[in-house]
């Protein structure tokens, strides 16, 4: 029988993926399925339907985080941009996106915290991070550079979680340092 109204199956896997990452990051990784359910509007069997056990969903919610930081990092490569650096820049772009408020920021972090604490979520990220460094060292610059500027992309874009989130100002000045770092056209300015 077709289906006559409400979501289609993405939508609601969506919404259950949107709704798991609202609940764990407010109750916890020990945030029921039924919970969860309720926040995505759908029964604890629509949610088994798509997910059939939490670890999946958690699983899946955990991949999901990973693939949009890549899929956003893909989007800020410069198409003009041919020289040895280009990943490297585009996660610097990414990392440093001044769009989102410091409370998304701050919850997306908080998000990340709970599900790390997972040992398989832990692998994952892990396999990720050596997928990220794999890709960045191919990117034609020198690895201590490329390590210096992701790891000051990478800072600068946790600091809310602490509180101590940059301004916009500052946010578009590191770039652009960091960007010159990248180019070799920094500049020491007074």
């Amino acid at each position: 029988m077709p289906r006559k109204a409400g979501r289609s199956p993405e939508e609601t896997r969506r919404a259950l993926l949107d709704a798991a990452g609202t609940v764990i990051r407010t109750r916890g990784i020990a945030a029921s399925l039924d919970e969860i359910a309720k926040a995505a509007g759908v029964s604890k069997g629509g949610l088994l339907y798509h997910f059939p056990a939490k670890d999946a969903l958690v699983r899946t919610l955990a991949q999901d985080l990973l693939d949009t930081f890549r899929t956003e990092v893909h989007a800020a490569l410069d198409p003009a941009d041919t020289a040895p650096g280009r990943l490297t820049r585009a996660y610097v772009r990414a990392s440093l996106d001044t769009s989102y408020d410091e409370v998304a920021i701050r919850q997306n972090i908080a998000l990340i915290a709970q599900l790390i604490s997972i040992p398989e979520i832990a692998e994952l990220a892990r396999a990720d991070a050596e997928r990220w460094n794999a890709d960045l060292s191919a990117d034609g610059l020198p690895g201590p550079l490329v390590t210096l500027v992701i790891a000051a992309a990478d800072g600068a874009s946790t600091a809310p979680l602490w509180g101590a989130g940059i301004d916009v100002t500052a946010a578009r000045e590191l770039e652009q340092q960091l960007l010159d770092l990248t180019t070799g056209t920094l500049s020491t300015r007074e």
